[in-house]
């Protein structure tokens, strides 16, 4: 076990699943105690006793659904209790549904929203408090390349993860007086459940596309070196984004066409990604 994140304890909501369960992986791995929150009980406690076998490290799983304030107030009260306090919060839990805007439903809508955004502004409030108090601490924000460029057919998660990169901008300006950290990860598109039948070209293969564990891996360095800010992943594609968002809007859309990160999702096997899709709907 590595020693990089020793005696730091850190708290990871969406952590039964892909990146969520990653970074719990590498976080105890790097020596911190954690405690993974999730909406599904049974993976819940599955991947919190797995990831325990695995590591070596207690992972504990506290169910939490990120929507309702209560529930994240009282996952946070819980991690603290079960590690003797609390140093970091990775707000990880999000939805990536895919298809046209017009004939997506509100219900839907507001579910990304509610998931993706709110989610994170609920969690950074509450463990912000905490940290401020006590004038240390670090928030890490799961956002998105789609949060700082737009494509079609993803066009409400685009919104959300270009919401959730606006607040951690601010936040790591105004609780730096504080000594609290803010980082925000924009992943490229990550090899996980979420990216189920989208059918990127060889480029965007090349530039775009990453494992869970290489976000991972940023979380542990984030936090290993208490560096707040934007980062992208992978570094590539965040060149990639600075060179496309000095363009003018039309100029950048055209280079999205022909790079192929339009298709990637316009194009999706929606068939392949139907049981992604009903779990992510699912109340």
């Amino acid at each position: 076990m590595g020693t990089r994140l020793q005696g730091m304890r850190v708290a990871v909501t969406g952590g039964a699943r892909g990146i969520g369960r990653a970074t719990a992986a590498a976080l105890a791995a790097s020596g911190a105690r954690v405690v993974i929150g999730d909406i599904d009980d049974d993976t819940l406690a599955a991947t919190a006793t797995e990831l325990t076998a695995a590591t070596g490290a207690e992972v504990i799983g506290v169910r939490l659904d990120v929507r309702d304030p209560k529930s994240f107030e009282t996952f946070l009260d819980r991690a603290e209790a079960e590690l003797g306090g609390l140093d970091g919060l990775v707000n990880n839990a999000g939805i990536m549904p895919t298809g046209s805007f017009l004939e997506e439903t509100m219900d839907l809508a507001d579910r990304q929203m509610d998931i993706n955004l709110r989610g994170v502004i609920i969690g950074s409030k509450l463990a912000g408090r905490r940290f401020a108090a006590r004038r240390r601490g670090h928030i890490v924000n799961v956002a998105s390349v789609l949060g700082l460029v737009g494509t079609p057919d993803i066009a409400t998660y685009s919104a959300t993860k270009f919401g959730v990169v606006g607040l951690g901008a601010a936040l790591h300006q105004e609780l730096a007086k504080f000594d609290v950290r803010v980082s925000t990860l924009c992943p490229a598109f990550v090899n996980t459940e979420l990216i189920a039948g989208l059918t990127p070209n060889r480029l965007t293969r090349v530039i775009g596309f990453v494992e869970p564990e290489d976000v991972a891996s940023a979380v542990v360095d984030a936090l290993a070196r208490r560096r707040g800010g934007l980062r992208v992943v992978p570094r590539i594609s965040g060149i990639a984004i600075a060179l496309l968002t000095t363009m003018p809007e039309g100029l950048r859309n055209r280079f999205g066409r022909l790079l192929g990160s339009h298709d990637t999702v316009s194009n999706a096997d929606m068939s392949q990604r139907a049981l992604y899709l009903e779990r992510a709907g699912r109340s």
